[in-house]
């Protein structure tokens, strides 16, 4: 089990480099070669190398300091956010994690989070679902952390469903996704809808591309998540699910990033695809991490 720990985090991260250079490119199923590469010139992450990622493990990694080192409040993890903003350092974050950090830096400390349905709340999820034995405690965490920057009940219940699913996969549950789907279907119904349509289609056979054009690929979770669990359904290969999800285009890093999550929670960091693993960004801490998490895990009734 715990190579699934740090197949987590390393999957995520991989996901996140893989669909970098993709976010907010039209669909190119077409590019199928597993490696890193950098954006075009002129895209808002063309400034990064290949093998480097965005805010969205940038946020999972600020959480999971926090939680391996046994320090997380909301208080410092909204600090730590603001600085990362404030110094320029947070990779092209969606509207409202800037607005968010904004708030923060005006000092408004309490209720500086957004009334906005984007998934860049979805990271936070990560280090809950691999620090926590409990379901209860894993969703409770999650919905915390999430309202520093989103307080739309579909954003938290999007971030929570995420958990959800690692926390199932992670444990071995070959129902993780169904699992998943009941939570986001609980907890907001217009979500788990979503998620249920696209399984379906899933299970139907349908092409990649006519799954795409229905389910939507934009930065709201009411499409991220629903696209992200067709994938995840789909590709049972985790270099093929990666892949998949790098090209969707859209909100290909997050998807992209919720795919590698998953994968590597599910199958354990061998499954993830030895050159990723060996050239993404920030490795060594990544592993120490994930280590530092399951220790968590394992000392808790």
């Amino acid at each position: 089990m715990q190579d699934r720990f740090t197949g987590c985090l390393m999957g995520a991260a991989i996901g996140d480099a893989l669909g970098m250079p993709n976010e907010g490119n039209p669909v190119n199923l077409k590019r199928s070669a597993c490696e890193f590469r950098r954006a075009w010139r002129g895209h808002p992450n063309d400034a990064l190398q290949a093998g480097q990622y965005t805010d969205d493990t940038q946020v999972m990694l600020l959480v999971a300091e926090l939680v391996a080192g046994r320090k997380f409040t909301t208080d410092r993890y909204a600090r730590a956010l603001r600085d990362l903003y404030r110094d320029e350092l947070l990779r092209f974050p969606d509207g409202a994690v800037q607005s968010a950090c904004q708030h923060l830096l005006g000092g408004k400390m309490e209720g500086a989070g957004v009334l906005s349905t984007t998934a860049g709340c979805v990271p936070v999820a990560v280090p809950f679902a691999l620090s926590s034995p409990d379901p209860v405690e894993v969703r409770e965490r999650i919905a915390i952390a999430c309202s520093v920057t989103h307080t739309h009940p579909a954003a938290i219940a999007a971030a929570t469903t995420v958990g959800m699913l690692l926390h199932h996969a992670l444990h071995g549950s070959p129902e993780a996704l169904s699992l998943a789907r009941d939570v986001a279907a609980t907890e907001d119904q217009d979500l788990g809808e979503k998620i249920r349509n696209a399984l379906a289609r899933e299970a139907e056979g349908m092409p990649l591309e006519r799954a795409i054009t229905l389910t939507g690929n934009d930065v709201s979770v009411f499409q991220t998540l629903p696209l992200a669990f067709f994938l995840a359904a789909r590709y049972a290969n985790a270099a093929d699910l990666l892949v998949a999800a790098a090209h969707v285009g859209g909100n290909s890093d997050t998807i992209a990033f919720i795919c590698g999550a998953y994968a590597g929670a599910r199958d354990g960091l061998p499954a993830l695809p030895a050159n990723l693993v060996e050239t993404v960004e920030n490795r060594q801490r990544i592993v120490v991490l994930g280590q530092m998490l399951q220790e968590i895990h394992d000392k808790k009734p």
